[in-house]
């Protein structure tokens, strides 16, 4: 798993936002289109994408898309 496709696959979740807006810096909390919603997503796009299993609680937990990558990375 490489950060960069990660990115990628993250930014797939967003209707609205520039995939070009989403980098490893990016606090994806402060996004006009993060919500609830956008957040099912990445837990659906995680478990399917890369087979792992991760909780909204570890979710807000981070602040970058940098972090949530670790937290995958880790499991």
């Amino acid at each position: 798993m490489e950060l960069k496709e990660f990115i990628e696959n993250f930014a797939e979740q967003f209707d609205d936002t520039e995939a070009s807006e989403i980098q490893s810096n990016t606090e994806f909390h402060e996004l006009d289109e993060w919500g609830s919603l956008t957040g099912m997503g990445v837990i659906a796009m995680v478990k399917t994408t890369y087979g792992k299993t991760i909780t909204g609680k570890e979710i807000r937990e981070c602040v970058t898309v940098e972090d949530l990558f670790n937290l995958v990375a880790s499991k």
